[in-house]
């Protein structure tokens, strides 16, 4: 057996998750975010490198598994457009590379790339420079916080579809303040849309399991244990303190209840969140409430869609979700 026909067997077998992380993306984004690390990737609506004084909002809008971020750009712009949005959003796409793309694309190895998927949890680029992911996003929003650039923001979404979801959910969750953009009146929302998990801050999971057998059902992404070194110097407690303050959407589609849809995070931590990935979002929901009477943050439903990132932020609930 040929080494390629080795390699794509070991991929089957490995599952969705390894196969997306494998493939090497088809279109590159053409611009380029410099960080002192490196140069990210980007995908940009408008050029932000001159001062743009209608923008009032921006949207970031990060891509799943697949690191398609020119698909996700084009549908936030079509979800801009139908809101009538699209003149004072900018909308940004950050792409979130790995070393299979850098590899088959050519790609110049101080663009700033990830192993494999672990851009979605947070970890350290790899190659010449060295950043969280999160940081990344970091240097994005204080970015936008430059007054002379963008003298009339007041607004930063932050938004993503399945694994894009997934790493929103855990930014939101580990996310630096930014001092400056609430001096500046710039305030920040969460976007979620239809992530195959979540991270938890207990043991406590909706649906029994082995926890014998399942011995990393705690552990980051999935729980509390073993942060990524972006959490560094913040407990638990203060993390989820102030998660449950942050304005936040959890959008799901109403038809992604697929238990065996080829994405589906199957792994035993993930099961114990729930079967389809629209109960696991009600049992996160509804764990949150348990745990702050208080809490503010809201769910809402996008009735005929499944799982389908262009369908949920252009339909009427994604519109509302996005541009407020």
């Amino acid at each position: 057996m040929s080494k390629r026909w080795c390699l794509l067997l070991a991929l089957m077998v490995a599952g969705p998750a390894t196969w997306a992380a494998e493939q090497a993306v088809k279109v590159v984004s053409p611009a380029r975010f410099a960080i002192q690390t490196g140069d990210l990737s980007i995908g940009l609506s408008q050029d932000w490198r001159n001062p743009l004084p209608k923008v009032s909002r921006a949207l970031i809008i990060v891509h799943g598994r697949l690191r398609n971020a020119q698909t996700y750009l084009k549908s936030a712009e079509n979800a801009a457009r139908h809101a009538g949005q699209n003149a004072n959003t900018l909308i940004i796409a950050p792409q979130f590379l790995n070393d299979a793309d850098i590899k088959r694309n050519h790609l110049d190895n101080t663009l700033l790339h990830w192993q494999g998927n672990q851009w979605m949890a947070g970890e350290s680029s790899i190659g010449r420079g060295q950043i969280s992911s999160y940081g990344a996003l970091d240097k994005i929003i204080e970015h936008l916080g430059n007054r002379k650039l963008f003298p009339a923001l007041n607004q930063i979404v932050i938004a993503g579809h399945s694994g894009g979801a997934q790493m929103v959910q855990r930014f939101a969750l580990t996310g630096h303040d930014h001092p400056a953009l609430k001096a500046a009146g710039i305030e920040v929302r969460y976007v979620i849309a239809n992530p195959s998990s979540y991270a938890y801050f207990s043991p406590q999971r909706p649906v029994k399991f082995a926890s014998d057998s399942c011995t990393g059902f705690n552990e980051w992404k999935y729980g509390m244990q073993h942060l990524p070194a972006y959490a560094a110097g913040r407990s638990p407690q203060e993390l989820e303190t102030a998660y449950a303050a942050k304005d936040i959407t959890y959008l799901l589609g109403q038809q992604d209840t697929d238990p065996n849809h080829p994405a589906l995070d199957k792994s035993c931590a993930a099961e114990a969140q729930g079967a389809y990935r629209l109960i696991r979002g009600h049992n996160y929901f509804d764990y949150l409430k348990q745990r702050h009477r208080q809490i503010h943050q809201r769910l809402v439903e996008v009735p005929g869609v499944g799982h389908d990132g262009d369908k949920m932020f252009t339909s009427p609930e994604g519109q509302a979700a996005l541009f407020d």
